[in-house]
C-alpha cells in the first residue's frame, strides 16, 4: 500500500493492525478508518450509515474500545490494533456474539448487525454476565430501524451464556 509519492520519495502511511495483520494505510491522515477499511482494504463488514458517529452501522473495536469508524482519522491510528466484525471470529467458528444473533434471529435487514456484534463482543469482554439494563446501556449508540431491540437483547444474554459455556437455553 505505500509506493512512492511525488520526486520518487518513500510515501508514509499509518501502521496498524486490522485483525491481526500489519497493514499500512497511505493517503491523506485526515481520512477517516471506514474508508480506509471499505475501500483500501475491502473490510466492507464494517457499515456506512449516518457519517455521524451517532448510529453504530461503523463500528469497531480499536485498542478493545468500541469506536465509530466514520469519525476517527486514520493519522490517530499510528499503532493501533483495530477489529472490525471481520476479525470477530476465529476461523470458521462464529465468535459467541455472532453465534448468538445467528441462534436467535436477532436482525431483521442485517445493517446494523455487525456493529452490534461488535459493541456485543466488547461488552462481554469486560463484563461476562451482564444484566438486561448492561445490555441496554452498552448497545445505547446503536439505531435498529427495523426494531429488532428486544431480539438484540436477547442475543446478547444468549451470547453471554455460549461465551460461559452455560448450557443450552433456548432463544
Amino acid at each position: 500500500m505505500a509506493g512512492k509519492g511525488a520526486g520518487g520519495r518513500a510515501a508514509r502511511g499509518v501502521r496498524l493492525t486490522v485483525n491481526g495483520e500489519p497493514v499500512t494505510v497511505s493517503g491523506s491522515p485526515e481520512r477517516h478508518l471506514l474508508e480506509a477499511l471499505r475501500v483500501d482494504l475491502g473490510r466492507t463488514g464494517t457499515k456506512y450509515g449516518c457519517g455521524e458517529g451517532e448510529c453504530g452501522a461503523c463500528t469497531v473495536l480499536v485498542d478493545g474500545t468500541p469506536t465509530p469508524a466514520c469519525q476517527v482519522p486514520i493519522r490517530e491510528l499510528q499503532g493501533a490494533d483495530v477489529r472490525t466484525i471481520e476479525g470477530m471470529a476465529t476461523g470458521d467458528r462464529l465468535n459467541p456474539a455472532q453465534q448468538a444473533f445467528v441462534e436467535t434471529g436477532a436482525f431483521q435487514c442485517g445493517f446494523c448487525t455487525p456493529g452490534m456484534v461488535v459493541r456485543a463482543t466488547a461488552l462481554l469482554d469486560r463484563n461476562p454476565d451482564p444484566s438486561e439494563a448492561d445490555i441496554r446501556e452498552a448497545l445505547e449508540p446503536h439505531l435498529c430501524r427495523c426494531g429488532a431491540n428486544a431480539r438484540i437483547v436477547r442475543a446478547v444474554r444468549r451470547a453471554s451464556e455460549i461465551a460461559r459455556g452455560d448450557r443450552m437455553r433456548g432463544p
